[in-house]
């Protein structure tokens, strides 16, 4: 009996020891901070209230307290997990630029998070966003050059370098950007519009950017968070204003947020694996459709993308609250001169409404162009600011991407002329402005990064090529330009997102082609790219086609022409689809052209009559008039 009695009495102490030492409390894990957002913010905003997001160990249960002039802490808020505690600030006008010092107290544990509130830049809420002076140039980051090859794989990413996979990563960046500015410019372009630049660190597919897996990190395949205001900085020195991709709609699987979610219903479904959410069902027009289903309308919001892109629930006021910080942080932060926003539509309505009511409180002159991928033209006028909605929906984002004319432009120069098929197509598609707020606010484009390339989809017909970008170029709204196009970049006619966001030539180092000083160009190529450049370099001083008015006339046997004009100047346009040159139909123009003698063509330069003008066959002509 001695043993076992002596190994009892042994276990009975080393507990009663284990419970009373003064080493247990080092014993049981301390709280821990390992992450506050936004990581900064500034005095001055419109907004006084700002929401901080902390995340560690055992957060929730901390008191917390602070001591600044102007700023207090109004409250505190929890969610499920314990590792999640959220501060309320209220930042007054008498607040001034310095470091708050938030203590966080629990039991005998404490820490301070010294929190930066910065100076607001001059002139920051009074920033003038994109219009219809600019021309947008959209960059697939990844594709377009690799301007610094040290960061093509890095130790914190998971996808590395494959060039030779249209879905693996070319290594494009921020640098590649930067040094070619000046080509950018040279083109006539003054607004760059890249692809999401976010950290994506997913396993594979990562290079597009429509993951992000950290909303306050820019992916370190791409630069930095100092190396893309350093791109902005550059660009706007050259006269080039930086638009940035958001995606509010979706995340990647990849995302912190995912390794340890704040509650069940910070993302739409019951979890993240397969079978515990649903997938959208793309029915876009359950927000306007008077006989929608409740049942489509939800699946249409809280439906997951795919697997790898988790869809959060904008319902939850700390979800949303995050999402719009994050917003004007960047806007503030990187100074950018506009916002593009993924998938529009597919987040939750409410929640766009107050997001986009923040940001236009935060810059009222800012721009804001939503994505709405449709042919129906009263779908994209319900989201843009100022429409008449018969629900009573408000949003207030300014412009929306003209989706619809893009598909009259295409099919009108696709197809063959009829009474009811070919131009007629993309003369009709003008009669739903009647629809729109402000229709010379939407930016129109005759391809982005998720179609086919507009050459290959005119069948590689230089001269529809030229016909598509006159009419981009001289149309109302805000023009946007897919990189590559100028030099006639190809793809098939069906979807093929890794060809059709194509390295561009000279981009990399050994290119045999170069694009940005042309060697190795063919003929066409070098052709289509001067052309590209003329006509954006003219439109740059043209106040005729950035807020002149517009008349078109209907066409007769492939000619199309219309006007803008305004009170000094009238620039005529002539787009001839046909096989044949036609003599400008002088009688049926006269309420335009009255006793107007000349027309100067805008390549050619030289000054033509009227009575003598012919428009070359299968060509797009662009006429300033005397």
């Amino acid at each position: 009996m001695s043993k076992p009695t002596s190994r009892l009495a042994a276990s009975l102490m080393f507990t009663l020891t284990f419970t009373l030492h003064p080493a247990f409390a080092e014993a049981v894990p301390s709280p821990q901070l390992e992450r506050a957002e936004p990581p900064f913010w500034w005095t001055d905003m419109a907004e006084p209230n700002l929401q901080l997001m902390l995340h560690g160990r055992d957060l929730a249960g901390a008191e917390v307290s602070l001591d600044y002039p102007g700023v207090t802490i109004t409250s505190t808020e929890r969610e499920q997990n314990p590792n999640y505690l959220f501060i309320n600030l209220a930042v007054g006008e008498d607040a001034k630029p310095g470091t708050l010092q938030i203590q966080l107290r629990q039991g005998d544990w404490q820490q301070v998070l010294g929190y930066e509130l910065k100076p607001r830049a001059a002139g920051s809420a009074e920033r003038k966003g994109f219009d219809t002076s600019d021309a947008i140039y959209l960059i697939t980051p990844d594709r377009f050059a690799n301007g610094d090859t040290g960061n093509d794989r890095t130790a914190d990413t998971l996808e590395g370098p494959d060039r030779g996979n249209p879905g693996g990563r070319h290594g494009g960046d921020i640098a590649g950007m930067q040094q070619h500015l000046d080509y950018i410019a040279s083109m006539g372009f003054t607004q760059v519009w890249p692809n999401p630049l976010l950290e994506n660190n997913q396993p594979a597919y990562s290079y597009h950017g429509y993951s992000a897996t950290d909303y306050y990190r820019i992916d370190p395949r791409f630069g930095s968070n100092e190396s893309f205001r350093a791109f902005v900085a550059a660009a706007k020195n050259k006269g080039i204003g930086v638009i940035q991709d958001m995606v509010p709609n979706h995340i990647g699987s990849g995302h912190w947020w995912l390794k340890d979610l704040p509650g069940n219903d910070w993302l739409n479904g019951r979890g993240i694996q397969p079978g515990d959410f649903e997938y959208t069902n793309h029915a876009r027009t359950v927000h306007i459709d008077p006989y929608a289903s409740h049942r489509d309308h939800q699946l249409f919001t809280d439906g997951w993308f795919v697997d790898s892109m988790p869809d959060p629930n904008q319902r939850n006021s700390r979800m949303a609250n995050y999402l719009i910080q994050n917003a004007i942080w960047w806007v503030e932060y990187a100074d950018l001169s506009g916002i593009r926003v993924d998938t529009y539509a597919y987040s939750d309505a409410d929640f766009l409404t107050d997001w986009s009511a923040r940001l236009m409180r935060e810059y009222p002159n800012f721009n804001i162009v939503g994505e709405e991928w449709t042919r129906q033209p009263a779908l994209v006028a319900y989201w843009q600011a100022g429409n008449k909605n018969r629900n009573g929906y408000v949003s207030h984002v300014p412009s929306m991407m003209d989706f619809p004319l893009l598909y009259g432009l295409r099919d009108g120069l696709e197809l063959p002329e009829s009474w009811n098929t070919g131009l007629v197509t993309l003369y009709e598609a003008l009669a739903n402005d009647v629809l729109y707020p402000n229709p010379n606010n939407l930016v129109i484009l005759g391809g982005n990064h998720d179609m086919s390339r507009l050459y290959s989809q005119l069948d590689e017909d230089l001269g529809k090529f030229r016909m598509a970008v006159t009419y981009i170029a001289t149309m109302r709204g805000i023009p946007q330009f897919y990189y590559g196009d100028e030099i006639l970049a190809t793809s098939p006619k069906q979807r093929d997102d890794g060809t059709v966001r194509s390295d561009f030539p000279g981009g990399w180092a050994g290119d045999r082609v170069n694009a940005f000083n042309g060697k190795n160009l063919s003929g066409e190529q070098q052709r289509a790219q001067d052309f590209v450049r003329t006509l954006f370099n003219w439109r740059k001083d043209k106040e005729v086609i950035h807020r002149g008015q517009l008349k078109h006339f209907a066409p007769i046997d492939g000619l199309y022409i219309y006007f803008r004009y305004d009170d000094r100047d009238t620039v005529m346009v002539a787009i001839n689809k046909s096989d044949k040159p036609r003599e400008l139909p002088l009688a049926h123009l006269a309420e335009m052209l009255g006793d107007k003698r000349t027309a100067t063509d805008i390549v050619g330069g030289k000054p033509q009559s009227l009575k003598n003008l012919v428009i070359a066959a299968g060509d797009a002509q662009v006429f300033e008039i005397q």
